[in-house]
């Protein structure tokens, strides 16, 4: 799998860890992890290189793992520290891919930077719009986290902490149940195989080793304004989501299917979370080679 992590020094003095995964001669996906989470989510997607030859770029957001926090970031944030991933590694063109919370982020990519030749959305967040009801479908678990990162303050904080402490403590035969509601039938399969839980487990407990600040950080910045506008996307972007997503609902993939420009609607039936990930690695895969990258 060929998995490596760095951490730089960028110009304004902030760590950002940067990992990479895949054959180096391939074209280039700059990978924007799930919220929570770091750069070794980026090993959920060994199985798309079963079916296709790519190399994966990914980063830390701010806050999370490694890399240092960047207070009161919004999506739009994320480019720079993508350019300056890519740039080090000297990488040129790329297609951005978001799995969840990483969703909006590959999206800023393809609004923003013209290096980027596309994005793919994978069961990722919508924005904060109004006449959306964006926490319909929900589980229960993240209707009242959301409702604390709007209203702010000590209970939100309490939260936070409280997170931190209970996935700082995840392990492989405890994670499924941590995360109790959020995850539906379909998802408890996709977690399954014990590697599976293992790239999970690592993901969640590297990005809160430092601090909740990266979570927090996220959830504002989803809730907030994005820094860009998703209909003025010009290059080409794949939207996946399934029906059986407690997350992010399938809402929010309809969502984006009919607001951002030049999104093309992946609809799988009975999917959800996770498991769309593994259900559709090939057709996946074979989307991020379709939109480029060197």
């Amino acid at each position: 799998m060929d998995y490596s992590n760095e951490v730089l020094t960028l110009d304004d003095g902030r760590r950002l860890e940067v990992a990479t995964m895949g054959d180096p001669s391939a074209p280039t996906v700059f990978y924007h992890h799930g919220t929570p989470g770091a750069a070794s989510f980026v090993r959920e997607n060994a199985i798309l290189l079963e079916h296709a030859d790519l190399f994966f770029v990914t980063v830390s957001r701010a806050g999370y793992g490694a890399s240092d926090r960047r207070a009161g970031r919004r999506v739009v944030d994320c480019v720079d520290d993508a350019r300056a991933a890519l740039a080090h590694l000297g990488r040129a063109t790329y297609v951005a891919y978001g799995h969840s919370g990483g969703g909006p982020h590959a999206l800023a990519c393809a609004a923003l930077d013209e290096r980027c030749s596309g994005a793919l959305s994978l069961a990722g967040v919508a924005p904060y719009a109004e006449g959306f009801d964006w926490t319909a479908g929900m589980a229960e678990e993240n209707v009242e986290e959301f409702r604390l990162a709007l209203e702010g303050g000590e209970a939100y904080v309490a939260m936070l902490e409280a997170a931190r402490s209970i996935f700082l403590e995840a392990t492989p035969d405890t994670v499924v149940e941590l995360l109790g509601g959020l995850l539906p039938p379909v998802d408890r399969a996709a977690l399954a195989p014990l590697e599976v839980r293992q790239i999970f487990v690592d993901g969640l407990v590297e990005g809160f080793a430092e601090g909740y600040w990266g979570f927090h950080d996220d959830d504002r910045a989803f809730l907030g304004d994005w820094g860009f506008d998703p209909a003025a996307i010009a290059t080409p972007v794949a939207v996946w989501f399934g029906d059986a997503d407690t997350m992010v609902p399938p809402t929010h993939g309809e969502w984006l299917v009919g607001h951002v420009a030049g999104a093309t609607r992946r609809f799988a039936p009975g999917e959800g979370h996770l498991s769309i990930l593994s259900a559709r690695a090939a057709e996946i895969a074979a989307d991020l080679v379709a939109l480029g990258g060197r």
